[in-house]
């Protein structure tokens, strides 16, 4: 099975210490809450004293800050690649798609947790980053779902796109129960009974 918080990553099988620094405080934030974990509790998480850890984050806000950051545009990246490797035809963006958010959510648990949670911490303009960001990867799904549902407006599709996001990112709380390779092709093919479906 794939370390979790993978997308913290630039080279999953090589992490540098920054993103072991941040798959650590990834675990522990979705544990406990970014409140409640010190620096020092991250430190110890790594292997390191937690004053170590300011050679590479200014603060705990800092670290929240990057791995969601991350996170968004991993995403963003991911799916606008995939979805001009998938060819013209929409539904093939669309699996494709599909097979990227599972395979996300799986590998990132924690991640889903922490930015579900913790996303309200952030300051100001680091919140206004990743929701701009966010907002892109979502609509990279509205322009796949338009050609998929061509008689929808931009408004159901979008909801569509959310609805999809909910269902897959249930994983924190369903991963474990059946092997990874059956979980991905279940909410695969619900995710997109659930994206195709015609609205009354």
């Amino acid at each position: 099975m794939t370390d979790a918080n993978t997308a913290l990553h630039a080279d999953a099988t090589r992490p540098s210490r920054r993103e072991q620094i941040l798959r650590a405080a990834a675990q522990l934030f979705a544990e406990r809450g970014s409140r409640a974990v010190g620096v020092d509790d991250v430190g110890a998480a790594v292997g390191v004293t937690g004053p170590a850890i300011y050679r590479h984050f200014a603060s705990k806000d800092a670290m929240l800050a990057e791995m969601l950051l991350r996170i968004s545009e991993r995403l963003l990246e991911g799916g606008t690649s995939r979805v001009a490797d998938a060819g013209d035809d929409p539904l093939a963006q669309l699996r494709t798609l599909i097979a990227f958010q599972v395979d996300f959510a799986l590998d990132n648990p924690a991640l889903i947790t922490v930015h579900d949670r913790d996303l309200g911490s952030l300051a100001d303009d680091d919140a206004a980053q990743v929701r701009r960001l966010q907002r892109r990867y979502v609509e990279v799904w509205v322009d796949v779902l338009g050609r998929v549902h061509p008689e929808s407006d931009v408004a159901t599709n979008r909801a569509r796109a959310h609805a999809v996001f909910g269902l897959v990112n249930s994983t924190p709380h369903s991963a474990g129960r059946l092997p990874r390779g059956r979980t991905a092709a279940l909410l695969a093919a619900m995710a997109e009974a659930a994206a195709t479906a015609a609205t009354a």
